[in-house]
């Protein structure tokens, strides 16, 4: 039975999983995961799912949440550095996602279920908060976990998507109204569209969205997010002469096999979820995060630039009173912490660095 908008929302204010059974498994699985080998790796009971976590370190909780259409991979350079520097790091793939559960509805996806789904994992492993830590979809998961549970979530970080206060109408129906009937959003809406393009061949359509979108491509000032009429997402991708020094074959090769575990249409459902969050997110219209709060992107990110981006970006000192810094890497594109780790984590370091955390 579909949950109502006013259960949607009290499960996530006031802490309760959707699932009674919300205990940590004590077994951790064989590492046959690629990356650091000091990266553990288990599956979690939380939100009524099955949640597959990589995991490293001891001490205050940092929970990495990664975007579309990715996994805990993207994280696999800032695990272990944290993990050293006394932090107790968890990476989960997303509903949807990997070796995590895939519930099939497409209203399984808001962005109730997706906080959900943090509280639901910090409650798992016995802790009372965390600091949350997201990438595209998983900087908008991090910053409503820290705007919906101030409480348990006292500190964020989000890279690539600066928080997005609700609008005055619901941002698909915005979109249109504005003319932009082939964005991209407004094109990933008809189910098993986009899915079957990028499911035809998941190693290319990472490979292409990758560079694409990355500060390794020419740059351009066309936005390839509005798409050719009758075109599909990829037609206005490129196809890169050689891999970009942060990508390898590898890398796309573990991440292309985890997409087609479940496919595309689940994360797709995220999208899909736009004007049903606007709705639920009614209570909190005009809210403002005060956690400290930190902001990562890189400079060639499409996300923050062109008018809309630029006054989020401009607009989150307001947006977003605990902002305590924003860095903007040159030459960087929008998968920031796999483009550029080494400054990506350092940052990171010094923020967890300067909450004091016990």
């Amino acid at each position: 039975m579909e949950l109502s908008r006013r259960d949607l929302i009290a499960s996530v204010t006031a802490g309760i999983a959707l699932s009674t059974d919300s205990a940590a498994s004590t077994k951790f699985v064989p590492n046959l995961y690629p990356g650091p080998a000091s990266i553990g790796h288990r599956f979690i009971d939380a939100n009524g799912l099955k949640i597959h976590v990589a995991e490293q370190g001891t001490g205050p909780l940092v929970l990495l949440v990664h975007g579309f259409p990715e996994s805990w991979y993207s994280w696999r350079h800032q695990i272990p550095a944290l993990a050293a520097a006394g932090y107790h790091v968890v990476a989960p793939d997303m509903r949807g996602y990997g070796g995590t559960d895939a519930p099939p509805e497409r209203d399984s996806y808001t962005i109730m279920d997706l906080v959900g789904d943090m509280v639901g994992i910090v409650a798992a492993l016995g802790e009372k908060r965390a600091t949350i830590v997201g990438h595209d979809w998983g900087a908008t998961v991090a910053w409503h976990a820290a705007l919906l549970r101030p409480d348990m979530f006292p500190a964020v970080v989000a890279m690539s998507v600066p928080y997005r206060q609700r609008g005055p109408v619901p941002p698909l129906r915005l979109l249109r109204q504005q003319g932009l009937n082939t964005y991209y959003w407004i094109y990933y809406q008809d189910v098993g569209v986009a899915d079957a393009e990028y499911d035809r061949d998941p190693k290319d359509t990472l490979r292409r969205t990758l560079y694409t979108f990355s500060g390794d491509a020419p740059h351009s000032e066309t936005n390839r997010r509005i798409l050719e009429p009758g075109k599909g997402a990829l037609d206005s991708t490129l196809e890169p002469e050689h891999l970009p020094p942060w990508l390898t074959e590898s890398d796309l090769e573990y991440m292309a096999s985890e997409l087609k575990k479940n496919g595309f249409r689940n994360p797709l459902n995220y999208y899909r979820n736009y004007d049903r969050n606007w709705q639920l997110l009614a209570p909190w219209a005009g809210a403002v995060i005060h956690q400290p709060a930190f902001f990562i992107a890189g400079k060639e990110d499409h996300v923050i630039r062109g008018p809309t981006g630029e006054k989020q970006l401009k607009d989150l000192p307001t947006t977003v009173p605990g902002l305590k810094g924003v860095l903007l890497l040159d030459g960087v594109g929008h998968y920031v912490q796999q483009e550029r780790p080494k400054e990506v984590t350092a940052a990171l370091l010094d923020f967890l660095r300067m909450q004091n955390l016990t």
